[in-house]
């Protein structure tokens, strides 16, 4: 079992790896850009997750396992665990030389042509990265060979194009979840000491727009890749806080959106006020107008529901009163890097029972539907219900 301190190293190797693979101007593979192959390969069928087994007294699947588009500035988050849980068969990136580190930390062939992937034998598991544009044509291909898969928000740069996969996917019975890690993590569990909430205030700003030059992922500066800048991205994890601890499956918006600080083509600040049919509200403001700094971000929350007030600042400080007056203190961890690890645990653990407890496509679309509502709601003034 690989240390935690070693791990950390690992993450930092693997993003240093993909920094500098885009500095060295590698060109792609001409097969990068192709559409994925339309038929299944012969035999195709649906993986049997038969091979359980431990790892420090937790469950693990060492399912056989694809990563595509490794070069997401998140794949080093989840890279130790990903090392320790599943067996990679096989990464993919539009340029292998960036993520040469990654492919020596699994033992796993680098393909610049995610198509590939899918023809390797018995693939039981896939996670799903890069350009949100790819996305949707990602999860079909995987869909039709019956493969189980993980993806990351937003799925595609439309709801249109994540309905579509949602609805794929049950008709085919693939099972599928999505990394909504802020869900169940330490600032959403002391918020939840308030109850079911009526009022809440979710606050976090990220680093500049520039960092994503740095860490290899210049395609996040493009919204006809991206389909938007910090809401598209920030965004569908506050939502689905709100949603989910107001017991709710959709709000009105009313959004408003700027790019003024950094004068890019994407939003880097964006803020929602949403609004269930009993008139339930969150504020939610997200944004790339952090400096960069080893803070990395700033947070700050609050919850005021039918059990009392809880706030969090963005040091971790934590106060929750009742409503009777009583008030406890604590210090809590919010740094959201952290939850990916036991994110990918639970993905093992849960991969033979297709990923029960964990979010699924019709949350994820829950959360997106108000994300480009907003947008929506930005460019007509105002209002979206």
């Amino acid at each position: 079992m690989l240390s935690r301190v070693a791990a950390t190293d690992l993450s930092n190797r693997s993003q240093q790896s993909i920094s500098e693979g885009v500095r060295s101007g590698s060109s792609p593979s001409p097969s990068a850009s192709r559409g994925c192959c339309a038929v299944p390969p012969t035999g195709c069928r649906r993986p049997a997750h038969g091979r359980p087994g431990q790892c420090g007294g937790v469950g693990v699947s060492r399912a056989r396992t694809v990563v595509l588009g490794a070069s997401h500035w998140h794949v080093p988050l989840y890279a130790a665990t990903i090392a320790e849980v599943h067996s990679v068969v096989g990464i993919s990136d539009d340029d292998p030389e960036r993520v040469r580190d990654l492919a020596q930390l699994w033992g796993s062939p680098v393909e610049a042509d995610w198509c590939r992937l899918l023809d390797l034998r018995d693939v039981e598991l896939a996670y799903v990265f890069g350009p949100h544009d790819r996305m949707a044509e990602m999860c079909r291909a995987l869909i039709e060979r019956r493969i189980p898969f993980v993806v990351e928000k937003p799925l595609g740069t439309s709801l249109d194009q994540l309905q579509g996969v949602r609805r794929a996917a049950e008709e085919a019975r693939v099972p599928a979840t999505v990394p909504l890690i802020q869900r169940g993590g330490p600032a959403d569990t002391w918020l939840a000491k308030a109850g079911r909430l009526v009022y809440q205030r979710l606050s976090f700003i990220a680093g500049p727009p520039e960092r994503y030059d740095r860490n290899g992922n210049p395609w996040m500066l493009d919204p006809e890749r991206t389909g938007g800048g910090c809401l598209a991205n920030l965004g569908p994890h506050f939502a689905d806080l709100f949603l989910q601890r107001s017991a709710h499956t959709n709000a009105d918006v009313v959004a408003r959106l700027s790019s003024t600080l950094h004068a890019r083509r994407i939003e880097d600040h964006a803020t929602l006020v949403l609004t269930t049919a009993d008139g339930r509200e969150a504020i939610i403001e997200v944004g790339y107008a952090f400096p960069h700094s080893e803070l990395k971000r700033y947070c700050s929350y609050s919850s005021a529901g039918e059990a009392g007030f809880a706030s969090i600042d963005s040091d971790g400080s934590a106060t929750f009163t009742t409503l009777d007056g009583h008030t406890e203190r604590a210090v809590i961890d919010v740094d959201s890097d952290p939850l990916h690890d036991p994110f990918v645990r639970q993905v093992a653990r849960t991969l033979g029972e297709g990923f029960r407890g964990l979010p699924t496509l019709g949350e994820l679309e829950d959360a997106m539907r108000i994300i480009w509502r907003a947008y929506e709601a930005d460019e007509a003034g105002g209002h979206h219900g």
